[in-house]
């Protein structure tokens, strides 16, 4: 009987063990952060100075908006929430922003969307937007609001990603950002830009996907030439976070999406 006993304490402590190891990591995340919900306030957390902020969208839309998926498994997302997680946990340790509030999903049809001045979005090849859906992302965006884009790979997915983005910000002028840029430089200076891979790279040692072989760091500025919308084309920057604790994902790579994403979150902070 004291032999069962001890083993069961064993078991128990071995659980607890790696459970909390699991969460250090981020792959073991609490109910409460995937905020499944249609919407997040800050009334809902406690005040924070930055939320980290995935966009929630319709994958599927036709032109006129007529379907649309957005569950869980809809191109919005994609490693969520791991890769969300593992950045946030390096912004808290790496910069003195105030982010102590649990990962945070916006809806694209809601106004809660002006709360949160900094927004991630991936697979937006497959994104789609009704007519109001596109003019507040428009409304949000020239009111202060940033966009990094991510995990899109090749002509098609960009071709894809513009239809939707034109919709946003109708004639948008897209443009390669210069390495001078102050977005490269406002935390880092970050000098040196290659391409960054997807887990692809370590079944493969491949680091585009479809016809995506060239890396695009590129924007889309307001008015007054401030980046509102950071366009990571051919790379994935999420599965790098993901990946950064992975032996066979290389340093280099996720490194420069840290410093990347963190010098993007600064930006949006100070411009």
């Amino acid at each position: 009987m004291k032999t069962a006993r001890l083993w069961l304490l064993i078991v128990l402590l071995l659980s607890t063990c790696l459970c909390l190891f699991a969460l250090q990591r981020g792959q073991l995340i609490p109910r409460s952060q995937f905020n499944q919900r249609s919407e997040f306030t800050t009334e809902q957390s406690a005040p924070a100075e930055f939320y980290f902020s995935r966009l929630r969208y319709n994958s599927g839309y036709t032109s006129g908006g007529s379907f649309g998926f957005r569950g869980f498994r809809g191109g919005w997302s994609q490693d969520f929430p791991r890769a969300d997680n593992d950045c946030l946990i390096v912004l808290r340790r790496l910069t003195r922003i105030d982010a102590p509030a649990p990962l945070n999903v916006v809806d694209i049809d809601k106004d809660e969307i002006y709360n949160f001045p900094w927004i991630y979005a991936v697979g937006v090849n497959t994104w789609g937007f009704t007519d109001a859906e596109a003019y507040r992302l428009r409304d949000y965006l020239q009111r202060g609001g940033f966009l990094m884009v991510d995990h899109f790979h090749g002509e098609d997915d960009w071709n894809r990603f513009m239809v939707g983005m034109n919709m946003v910000l109708p004639n948008a002028l897209v443009e390669d950002l210069p390495d001078d840029d102050p977005i490269y430089h406002n935390l880092y200076n970050i000098d040196e830009k290659f391409q960054i891979p997807g887990e692809v790279y370590v079944n493969t040692g491949r680091t585009y996907e479809k016809d995506g072989y060239v890396p695009h760091w590129r924007g889309i500025r307001d008015g007054k030439g401030r980046v509102m919308v950071a366009i990571c084309a051919n790379m994935h920057l999420g599965d790098a976070w993901e990946w950064a604790n992975t032996p066979d994902y290389p340093e280099k790579f996720s490194g420069l999406a840290f410093r990347v994403v963190i010098n993007y979150i600064t930006y949006s902070m100070t411009h």
